[in-house]
């Protein structure tokens, strides 16, 4: 008996990564599952979901309004559609299970597979949950629902982020690991390296600050890797072009190099970052998004407070602030494997993707196939131990 499974969400990275990384732990556990994504016409899905060679639904977008205007007239009917649309394609999919990461999509399909008593797991990426899981956690049992970070205000358990297995096997303990990832930059594997990064679209105030400190980052011969995001790098990149060990991307296609290469990390706090450095035990400075309801802030708290990260507001992050604060940190070798250790002794969840699918198989009473995870998909701990079991 193979599961047929509808996964809902979309619109940023933040929910279309970890429900690509259940859809594939789903899919490598039962290569006949019938798996489908609801997303809408507009986020990310509508490129990444049919690259990942699953089917994409979408439905219109319905935002909750939040002020009297035509909209909020329009937003009764228009919801009613979409729940209905979703209750009807879960009818004529026969759809054993709903699992839902947050996002426009979710609540409909929340909501619909109430009513077409579908079982629902959700999967809660933010520190501060948002309105769709919320509903979602509402509606369905505390084991069927499961969050990335301790603390967060949800019935159910932390399972740590579904994400790619080439992030959970990311051993830094392995030089040969490092070394590889630095070439496979155009790095130098023997040089301080300092990671920068402001996420997909970049971070304008992270930037600003760089290029201020960029001449002092040289003279102590820190080598920077600084992802601008798209479209974000030029000024960077034109300043550089003076320094040998500066250098500018776009974007890395593959954050494990960048992780593993990584002294140190600045990067902002969304949720599937905090988690991959988290997994990785990579030393970092999260700067949080300073628009939102704060939720990067929550998602970092717990690291900061283990002592595995440092945190700074947006606009303290200038300049000065890299010279004073990050310049002796990335060449501080004995501070940086403190914070290592200490990411180490917070264990933080590394297969939620398993955890999840496994949630799935369990909530739609389909048993789950128990297949065997080779090398490919190890874990750097199941490499450690498998590894010694065999040579011993």
């Amino acid at each position: 008996m193979s599961l047929s499974a509808l996964l809902a969400g979309g619109g940023t990275a933040g929910h279309v990564s970890p429900l690509l990384a259940i859809a594939d732990d789903i899919r490598f556990q039962d290569p006949e599952a019938r798996i489908a994504v609801l997303g809408t016409p507009e986020g990310l899905e509508t490129r990444l979901v049919p690259a990942a060679g699953l089917e994409l639904l979408t439905i219109d977008k319905v935002p909750m309004p939040r002020r009297p205007n035509a909209d909020a007239l329009r937003f009764p009917g228009r919801f009613r559609r979409a729940v209905r649309d979703v209750a009807r394609l879960l009818d004529e999919r026969s759809v054993d299970v709903v699992i839902g990461v947050g996002g426009y999509v979710s609540t409909p399909a929340y909501l619909a597979a109430r009513r077409t008593g579908t079982p629902i797991v959700v999967h809660e990426a933010n520190a501060r949950p948002g309105l769709a899981n919320r509903v979602g956690a509402a509606l369905t049992s505390p084991e069927h629902v499961g969050y990335c970070f301790a603390g967060t205000p949800l019935k159910g358990a932390q399972v740590g982020m579904p994400m790619r297995t080439a992030i959970e096997a990311i051993d830094r303990d392995e030089p040969a690991q490092r070394r590889a990832a630095a070439e496979a930059l155009g790095l130098d594997p023997a040089r301080t390296t300092l990671v920068v990064t402001g996420g997909s679209l970049g971070a304008a105030a992270i930037n600003a600050a760089m290029l201020g400190a960029m001449g002092e980052l040289d003279a102590a011969g820190v080598q920077v890797l600084h992802i601008t995001g798209a479209g974000k790098g030029e000024e960077l990149a034109a300043a550089a072009a003076a320094f040998d060990h500066y250098h500018v991307r776009d974007y890395v296609d593959g954050m494990e190099n960048a992780y593993l290469a990584a002294d140190l990390l600045v990067c902002r706090a969304g949720a599937g970052t905090v988690a991959e450095v988290s997994v990785a035990w990579v030393p970092a400075l999260f700067v949080p998004l300073p628009i939102g309801n704060g939720e990067q802030k929550l998602n970092a708290a717990g690291s900061v407070e283990a002592g595995a990260s440092l945190m700074v507001d947006d606009a303290e992050f200038t300049a000065d602030y890299v010279r004073e604060t990050v310049l002796p940190l990335v060449t501080d070798p004995q501070r940086l494997r403190a914070m290592e250790a200490a990411a180490e002794r917070m264990r933080f969840p590394a297969t939620a993707a398993r955890t999840v699918a496994e949630t799935a198989f369990r909530a739609a009473g389909v048993p789950h196939p128990g297949r065997e995870y080779g090398p490919d998909r190890w874990t750097k701990h199941e490499r450690f131990y498998r590894t010694g079991e065999e040579t011993a």
